[in-house]
Formats: structure tokens, sequence, C-alpha cells
């Protein structure tokens, strides 16, 4: 299996910010946002990262590619322009019927590099909750828990 990064062509852009905000409110709402606040959320993070729907720079969104093949999506750039140095994942995805193969993982592997090779000197991410299966991969590949939010919805 031979995994590499490319470069997302720009025409490709739009619809799978599309695809990924759709996703990025959803998973909102599943960990406690309200429709608003997921649809906020969403919109907030599309206007930020992708002006123009073109990643702001230097952000770059990678397809994952497998045997030459496209198999998911990585995101990567700084989490904070006041802290260039420290990126972030903001989102990596693989196609659902591509999911247990090991991609994640080696889109993973290939992230530190990739963030490496545009002064990265921190990697961080975000994992909901309910990805318990995300939560693994990067316990495995030596991610530390920094924070974790909880809450509970009382009953009326």
């Amino acid at each position: 299996m031979s995994v590499t990064l490319r470069e997302m062509p720009d025409e490709m852009i739009g619809g799978w910010l599309d695809v990924s905000n759709a996703h990025y409110e959803a998973e909102r709402l599943a960990n406690g946002d309200s429709p608003e606040q997921a649809a906020a959320k969403a919109r907030q993070s599309r206007e930020q990262y992708f002006p123009g729907d073109r990643p702001a720079e230097p952000h770059i969104v990678f397809e994952v590619v497998a045997d030459g093949h496209p198999v998911g999506v990585l995101w990567l750039g700084p989490l904070d322009e006041k802290r260039p140095q420290e990126w972030w994942v903001f989102d990596v995805e693989i196609d659902e019927g591509h999911r247990g193969k090991g991609y994640g993982l080696a889109a993973m592997q290939l992230a530190e590099p990739a963030a490496r090779e545009r002064g990265a000197v921190k990697l961080g991410l975000n994992v909901f909750g309910t990805n318990t299966v995300a939560q693994q991969l990067y316990r495995s590949l030596d991610y530390t828990t920094t924070a974790i939010t909880m809450w509970k919805p009382l009953d009326s």
C-alpha cells in the first residue's frame, strides 16, 4: 500500500467544502450545539479559513491518495495567525468505502512532515467526544489530551 498526499486542485475545493462543512455542522449538533450555533460555527469557519472558497495562506488541503487513487482528504494549517508555528489538523476524512485499511493512520503520519516543511513546530487537533475511533488513532500516534469538555442536559 502506497499512500501519499497531493494538493487538492482548486476546482475541487468548493465541492469538498460543502461536504466538509455539512459534516462539521452535523458533528457539532451531535455534540451539543443548537442548530443555530452549529450553522454559525460552520459558516464562520468557512469564511475565516476559505475566503472566496480558497484556502487562506498558508492553509493547505490535500487529497489522501492510495495506490494512485484518492481515498480521502487532509486539511492542515496554523490554528491562529498569532502562533504561525502551531499547526492544526482541521480535517482528516477517509471516504466511507476506504475506512479500516490504514489510510487514516498513513494520512496522519504524512501530516507531520507536511506541516514541519511549512514551518510548524507543533501539530494539534480537535476530536469530538463521540468519535472514539479517531481518539484511539490519535492516541496511537502519541497525541496528548490537553482538555476535555463535558456537559449534561438538565431536565426542565
